[in-house]
């Protein structure tokens, strides 16, 4: 992989200081202070914050357009492929973007739908912080904005709310609704129209949340693959990924992370037999199986010969009030692919979309209630280096034009009960249900 040829105009202001907090407090304290456009990332221990849009990449149906602070410019070309373009030509040293990609990212991908709204929005941000171990790198356009940065992580003061203080959620809103979904989709797949779909249903969230509060709060209660807060594009969400779409590094390794099968996390003495359970049941092996197989063959796409390989096959992963069955499935990407590329091969996941993803996703539109949106898509980071990382967006709670969800889907074979698959995404649920902190809560803390 190679860094962009473009010529950079502008260069980051630079400073490393020490840093008082943990770094996940930090950031939910760094959200709480600053209105406008924002992003944290927590990837494997290393977490970043980005905020103020230097420039700004969305990508419709028809190409991406790149908004910085003095000119539009549009790009067309192949959906992902084209993003990567537009932020090389930013003119930007050494950036980093952060953003989102929404399910219906998938229909142009797959040709299965037209999807007019935006697909796409990632950001180089004005000013960002690397927070990782004792010390934070704070890069800024320029000194002042860094001095101003550091100075708020100096003081940043976290939401700490009462532990009672939640807001309720019916977890069994639209049920009947989820249930005839489910067997319809049964009906689907043993009539031999796809293998494997992934339905899900929407909780409302009624009252006003505290976002950084209730990040914090669920990535406490929660060990996620990855987790975001992020306010982008019109949509806010935090969010404790289960799993990566896609991670590549600068010299061209990719990896995938499909996790498929479930049982509930409860903390209690069940939780062994349970484990014991799914690897002993037949349609929750299957569903992983056939997910490890698909995202094995989309490697292959975009990866060298032979190169291609499965570890950790089929362990189990614990993430917050559920426990999975997990693969690694890597690969070295081929020559001339870059990590957009392997996301555009890898998107949407298998496990939140289906087997063959082009009749699944042609379900899911038919079936579900109306556009997933950032659901199921990715929150993801890409660097000048070429590197790239992308979370799975489930296990998140959403507001967009003045509506809170949350929203849980289970994945549906052959052998599926409607029953079951509501039980898992009731289990589901729980993992950001059980910590959604109202913002009254919060609002005569520091």
């Amino acid at each position: 992989m190679t860094r962009s040829s473009v010529l950079s105009r502008y260069r980051y202001a630079e400073r490393r200081i020490p840093l008082a907090a943990d770094a996940v407090t930090t950031l939910a304290a760094l959200a709480r202070d600053r209105p406008g456009v924002q992003v944290g990332y927590e990837n494997r221990g290393t977490v970043s914050w980005a905020e103020n849009a230097w420039a700004t990449v969305e990508l419709h149906d028809g190409g991406a357009r790149l908004i910085t602070e003095d000119r539009e410019t549009e790009f067309a070309g192949k959906p992902l492929d084209v993003v990567g373009k537009a932020l090389a030509a930013a003119g930007i040293a050494d950036w980093r973007a952060y953003g989102w990609a929404a399910f219906e990212l998938a229909h142009v991908l797959h040709d299965t739908a037209s999807a007019p709204g935006p697909l796409a929005c990632l950001m180089i941000p004005r000013a960002e912080v690397r927070l990782d171990g004792a010390s934070a790198l704070v890069r800024a356009a320029t000194e002042s904005e860094v001095d101003e940065l550091a100075d708020r992580l100096a003081v940043a003061i976290a939401p700490e709310p009462p532990e009672d203080a939640r807001v309720p959620v019916d977890l069994d809103h639209d049920a009947a609704a989820y249930r005839e979904m489910v067997a319809a989709a049964v009906g689907d797949i043993r009539a031999g129209k796809l293998d494997k779909v992934i339905l899900s249903r929407v909780v409302p969230v009624e009252g006003d949340l505290d976002l950084a509060a209730t990040y914090l709060a669920g990535r406490r209660g929660n060990d996620p693959a990855r987790s975001y807060l992020l306010r982008l594009g019109g949509w806010e969400a935090a969010g404790f990924s289960p799993e990566i779409v896609a991670r590549v590094t600068a010299d061209g390794r990719a990896r995938t992370q499909p996790l498929a099968g479930t049982r509930a996390l409860d903390g209690d003495a069940l939780d062994v037999a349970r484990r014991a359970e799914l690897y002993r049941d037949a349609k929750e092996v299957f569903e992983h199986a056939i997910s490890v197989r698909l995202a094995a063959a989309e490697l292959d796409e975009v990866c060298a010969p032979d190169s291609v390989g499965v570890s950790e096959f089929m362990s189990v992963r614990e993430r917050g009030s559920v426990q999975h069955l997990g693969s690694d499935v890597a690969g070295d990407l081929a020559d001339g692919k870059t990590a957009w590329d392997a996301l555009a091969a890898l998107f949407p996941a298998v496990t939140a979309s289906g087997i063959p993803k082009a009749a699944a996703c042609e379900a899911i539109g038919r079936l579900e209630s109306g556009p997933r949106g950032l659901y199921s898509g990715a929150v993801l980071t890409a660097d000048a280096d070429g590197s790239l990382d992308a979370a799975l967006l489930l296990r998140s709670v959403f507001r967009y034009e003045g509506r809170t969800w949350l929203r849980a889907g289970a994945g549906i074979v052959a052998q599926s009960t409607p029953d079951r698959e509501l039980e898992e995404t009731r289990e589901k649920l729980r993992s950001v249900s059980r910590f959604l902190v109202p913002a009254l809560a919060t609002a005569v803390l520091p």
